[in-house]
């Protein structure tokens, strides 16, 4: 594990002002890190750091999305906007990630977890679009820290009668509502859950590319993972209290899918899809079921790799037309011929259709998800149709229709977008056909 973290702390302090040689340089080491695959629980365990699958698919995915996210930001290198604080950020986001999931204690993951949120900030801040990125900013920083510090007493009430080490962990009987309550609520505010989602869609449309990458590829991952870590601790209490987020994400994915419908701003709705994906999975993960969790799983990495592409195609709109509105960015089959079709793909992968991850991770969560209760079938229905609905929404309503006359001339793309594109579509699809890898004992 070690050499994979000097690896990335050496990059941080040699900073040059150019583009492939970071990306590059990181798909080095993704390729170094597939070799460590196992399919056992914590391997290359030292005091502090070791993986099992999940930990192992999460840091794989990481990397992916760095490596992607550097691609993305041609123009902050191109105008030398802070382009080696810029990438000092970027790497220091990926060591804390890498971490995070490297972590065999719960308060090491704590500590990592919540550091995470920084260079997120400095992202949001440095590179983002409007004035309103300081409110998006402290929206992040508030949502996340206001309910972390009780999470984090709750750490310290547990290490006088339990291991923190995730390795060591049972479940512990006498624990009352309240820690149950202050221990799930950070990860339900970072995954986000229904009525704690409102600094996701603010930070997206303020942040620049990279900073809805990594939000949406890798930070709301980190909720459902320490969801997995810590339920092992809270099994009983999980069985007689996890109903209420489920019911809360269940009307809440309906209502923000109703929500999706109405927004006009490509960022916006690709933001709100998220929390409707997330709160599917969330579902899935609070039914204790072992479906459940390896769909959670499934779910995580596609919703990743697609929510993140279609953030790169409402960005290279963007850069084009000046605007993110469907108002002004109607009719681009006329104009970008030759990105229809990644709009199509990646757009048909965000409602769950053959053969995309995101099918199998909603296969495996729906039958998680019945087993627990067959009457919210109706439910699930409902949700699902919409989540189609507003995928259609999307793509007709930009491919389609009449353009606006002002954007008559664009240069169609460059090599690097479609590469990009590729990146996120290929794993995504390719997944489809190795779905038995995400398989834990």
């Amino acid at each position: 594990m070690l050499k994979f973290l000097f690896m990335n702390l050496f990059m941080m302090f040699v900073l040059k002002n150019k583009m492939f040689y970071y990306s590059n340089l990181i798909f080095m080491m993704l390729f170094m890190f597939q070799f460590f695959w196992t399919n056992q629980m914590f391997i290359s365990i030292s005091y502090f750091f070791g993986m099992d699958i999940l930990s192992f698919f999460l840091i794989i995915l990481s990397l992916w999305i760095t490596s992607l996210m550097i691609l993305s930001s041609e123009n902050i290198f191109y105008l030398k906007n802070k382009s080696l604080f810029f990438m000092f950020n970027l790497l220091m986001l990926m060591w804390l990630l890498i971490l995070s999931f490297l972590s065999l204690s719960l308060l090491g993951f704590y500590i990592f977890f919540e550091s995470s949120l920084i260079p997120t900030l400095f992202l949001i801040l440095g590179w983002g679009y409007q004035p309103e990125r300081l409110q998006a900013g402290i929206y992040l920083l508030f949502y996340t820290l206001f309910l972390s510090l009780p999470m984090f007493i709750s750490i310290i009430y547990l290490y006088k009668d339990s291991s923190l080490m995730f390795i060591n962990f049972k479940e512990i009987f006498y624990l009352n509502n309240l820690f149950y309550l202050s221990m799930i609520l950070a990860f339900l505010v970072k995954i986000p859950m229904f009525l704690v989602h409102l600094w996701l869609p603010k930070a997206h449309v303020e942040a620049p590319i990279s900073g809805s990458m990594i939000l949406a590829g890798i930070m709301l991952k980190l909720g459902g993972y320490g969801i997995i870590r810590v339920m092992e601790l809270m099994m009983k209490k999980g069985l007689a209290l996890n109903f209420i987020w489920m019911v809360v994400s269940l009307i809440g994915g309906i209502y923000i899918s109703m929500i999706c419908l109405t927004q006009v701003d490509l960022k916006s709705l690709i933001a709100y899809s998220s929390v409707v994906h997330m709160g599917m999975m969330l579902i899935g993960l609070l039914t204790l079921n072992y479906w459940g969790m390896l769909g959670s799983l499934k779910l995580m990495i596609g919703h990743g790799l697609c929510s993140s592409g279609l953030f790169c195609l409402a960005n290279m709109v963007y850069e084009r037309s000046g605007s993110r509105s469907l108002l002004l960015n109607k009719g681009l089959l006329n104009l970008m011929p030759s990105l229809c079709l990644w709009w199509f793909l990646l757009s048909i992968s965000n409602m769950a259709s053959p053969i995309s991850l995101n099918l199998l991770g909603e296969i495996s969560l729906l039958n998680s998800i019945l087993s627990w209760n067959y009457k919210v079938m109706v439910l699930l229905m409902i949700m699902s149709f919409f989540s189609a609905i507003y995928t259609l929404y999307l793509y007709s309503y930009s491919q389609h229709g009449k353009f606006y006359s002002g954007l008559f001339s664009y240069f169609n793309g460059y090599n690097r977008e479609y590469l990009l594109l590729f990146l996120h579509w290929f794993p995504l699809n390719i997944l489809f056909l190795k779905g038995n890898l995400m398989v834990w004992f």
